[in-house]
Formats: structure tokens, sequence, C-alpha cells
């Protein structure tokens, strides 16, 4: 069974989609379910859902390790033609995952309590991200 997930995003940050796949997979039963961004500056995370100021600080945390290319210390980048975000945007997406793999049981992910599915956008400006999604039956 496959789907295609849109995430629209105001910027760069992250976006939880947990509930679209919950609703989806409600009609679902056992299997692996695979998620796949289908972009280049984007980026799927899992990660804690209870507290916002994790994904804050994540967002914080790479804007620091991976400044924009009109940070002097980021004049070596060449692919510049699309913006001072989108390097550093195809940086990020190649330090994480861009895939996911979670297991399904009677239709219900098997996250943690406090576990959710994101995209983790890296553009600053917004955009519509395409998430693609495969539940592959077990057994």
């Amino acid at each position: 069974m496959q789907h295609e997930f849109t995430i629209t995003t105001s910027g760069a940050g992250l976006y939880e989609f947990t509930s679209e796949v919950t609703r989806w997979l409600c009609t679902q039963g056992d299997g692996l379910l695979t998620l796949m961004i289908r972009h280049t500056s984007a980026s799927l995370l899992i990660q804690e859902n209870a507290d916002p100021d994790v994904c804050r600080d994540l967002q914080a945390y790479f804007s620091r390790l991976v400044p924009p290319a009109s940070d002097p210390a980021m004049q070596y980048l060449r692919h510049t033609a699309e913006g001072p975000d989108d390097m550093p945007a195809h940086i990020k997406a190649a330090m994480m995952p861009v895939s996911l793999n979670i297991p399904v049981k009677d239709g219900r992910m098997r996250l943690g309590t406090w576990q959710g599915i994101y995209v983790f956008e890296h553009r600053s400006a917004p955009h519509r991200r395409h998430v693609a999604a495969c539940l592959m039956p077990l057994g």
C-alpha cells in the first residue's frame, strides 16, 4: 500500500505530521512503514513531540552548525545561485535522515510515548514537501 503526504512549511523548522500518518494507517494491518521525503533540502526525523523547546533547540543547533552561505565561514560554497539558505539546506539534509522505517502493528505505529514524525525544513521560504509512504505487509 502506497500513499503520499504533502506537508506545507512556512520556513525553516520542524513540522510534525504524525497524526496524518496515523489516520492513513488506521485501516491497515501489520507491516513495515517506510517514509521518504522527495526533496534534497529537507529531512525526516522521529523526535520528541511533548516539549516544543526540543524542536526549537534542534533548529537553533543546526542553524549554528551550518550557517547560511552569506556567513563568512561559508565563503567556500559554490552552489549559491538559489539563495544563501540553499546549499546549507543540502548539507543539513545530507547529515540527517531522508527516510524512516517504522514497525506497524494492528494499524498503529510502534512509536514511543513521546515520539512524533517530523519534516525538518531547512529552507527559509515556505515549501510544499512531499513524503512518499509505503506499508510493506509482514508475513
